[in-house]
């Protein structure tokens, strides 16, 4: 026990500046969703259908970076600070490859969003919005290589302050391009388009100048930008980042389709599905955050050869991602009127939000105990079976249970929700078994 406590103590310190920063990322579009139902029903749920699309390529991207975080904290606690400047340059690459391609796939995905079969009024005002936000996957994804290199070096106060100075100039853009405001067009929607897009374009800039000019980064930042790329890395890091990528993507891709169908049901439960996905991906940051510090803290454990602390590690992030876990379900229990209540007006929307939020109440739970199981494993490098787990629990447990009971059931949003929080469950249960076995006594040679 004192071992699990000594070990939540530093997850702890390094969690807290990078939830602050997750939690400031998700209120950008808490902001955005806040700003745009004062517009009107059918802007937000065209907000709620054109982000969830762009979250499936966004994920991908997250998966292809996240072998930044895994081999940049690997190196340092090997003491091989070098090494995890060339991890980020490669990162960076990555980012601007999959950038690139997600940007040319979203453009041909905006061509053809009648395919998802939503209400005629939100396809008529979507499409502007999901360009805009779709070109700024690149920058994105850019600032996810700078900002994993920064908190895994040791320096995750300066992603946050990045992105608290991004929230503060969306929100500014947005008072101006969606209400008209300073002489500015009211441009609704996609003014709010056009907010996120410089906001995310600024991001990478700022982080990359700070970080370059850091006297404490200077043994790791890289000398030579321009040096041929490493195909021996590159294969490593994708060998990790594209598994990660599908097992990311069964889970988001899993959340995509689930607003999809809410959008089958119409515009007013769609809108009451951004609300109360908004809220529960806001507590989701906390858990987040916390499973961070544990992958990059079991990855530099592992690459101290320090393989005893891995468990103890894993038990004091899962503590604390439990703790979080049971006061946002109180929360969302007893205060789920009041908080649609600040998103819309319209009543019906209000009363379906209220609902999906007693849902989401009790699917905190498995959310966060899946989050850092699954980053815990990733700390290890295993990805592989964890993505086929991920598959089974949301793909085939998940969505048709969600398709059954909410649309040829009767239940409607609220039986989607439940199908999500069933493979939450099972995903949560079968990666924290696996976690086990991979760090039994005697089975430490699994540990690549």
């Amino acid at each position: 026990m004192q071992a699990v406590l000594r070990e939540a103590r530093s997850t702890l310190l390094l969690a807290v500046p990078i939830v602050i920063g997750q939690m400031s990322q998700m209120l950008m579009g808490v902001t955005d969703s806040v700003m745009i139902g004062r517009v009107g029903t059918v802007p937000l749920a065209a907000s709620s259908f054109g982000g969830g699309v762009f979250n499936v390529f966004f994920i991908v991207g997250v998966g292809l970076l996240t072998p930044v975080a895994i081999f940049a904290s690997r190196s340092k606690g090997a003491g091989r600070h070098d090494e995890a400047g060339e991890y980020l340059r490669h990162g960076l690459f990555i980012a601007g490859v999959s950038g690139l391609l997600g940007i040319a796939l979203i453009a041909l995905v905006s061509a053809r969003l009648g395919m998802f079969h939503q209400p005629p009024e939100v396809l008529a005002v979507v499409n502007p919005f999901f360009m805009l936000i779709g070109i700024s996957l690149l920058p994105v994804l850019a600032y996810l290589a700078l900002r994993q290199f920064a908190e895994s070096m040791g320096r995750p106060w300066v992603p946050v302050v990045v992105i608290l100075l991004g929230v503060g100039l969306n929100i500014l853009l947005n008072w101006v391009l969606i209400y008209g405001n300073l002489g500015a067009p009211r441009l609704g929607l996609t003014g709010s388009g056009v907010s996120t897009l410089i906001s995310r374009t600024l991001a990478p800039m700022v982080i990359f100048a700070w970080l370059r000019r850091d006297p404490s980064m200077r043994s790791a930042w890289p000398r030579r930008w321009m040096a041929p790329l490493s195909r021996e890395r590159l294969a490593r890091m994708l060998g990790v980042g594209l598994p990660a990528s599908g097992s990311l993507l069964f889970e988001g891709g899993a959340f995509a389709a689930a607003t999809v169908m809410m959008g089958w049901l119409g515009a007013v439960p769609l809108a009451a599905h951004q609300i109360a996905l908004s809220c529960a991906a806001m507590t989701f940051m906390v858990a987040l955050g916390v499973s961070m510090a544990v992958g990059m803290r079991t990855s530099a454990a592992v690459g101290a050869g320090e393989h005893l602390r891995l468990r103890p590690i894993w038990v004091g992030g899962a503590g604390m991602g439990l703790a979080v876990a049971l006061a946002s379900t109180a929360v969302f229990l007893f205060l789920g009127h009041a908080i649609a209540s600040a998103f819309v007006s319209d009543p019906e929307v209000i009363r379906v939000a209220t609902l999906l939020l007693v849902v989401a109440a009790v699917f905190q739970i498995f959310d966060g105990n899946q989050v850092i199981n699954s980053a815990a494993l990733r700390g290890l490098t295993d990805v592989r079976v964890p993505a086929v787990m991920n598959f089974i629990a949301y793909w085939v447990v998940a969505l048709p249970l969600g398709y059954a009971l909410g649309i040829r059931g009767s239940l409607g949003g609220a039986g989607i929700w439940i199908g999500l929080a069933a493979g939450l469950a099972i995903a949560a249960a079968v990666l924290g078994a696996r976690f086990m076995r991979l760090t039994r006594p005697g089975a430490s040679h699994l540990v690549r």
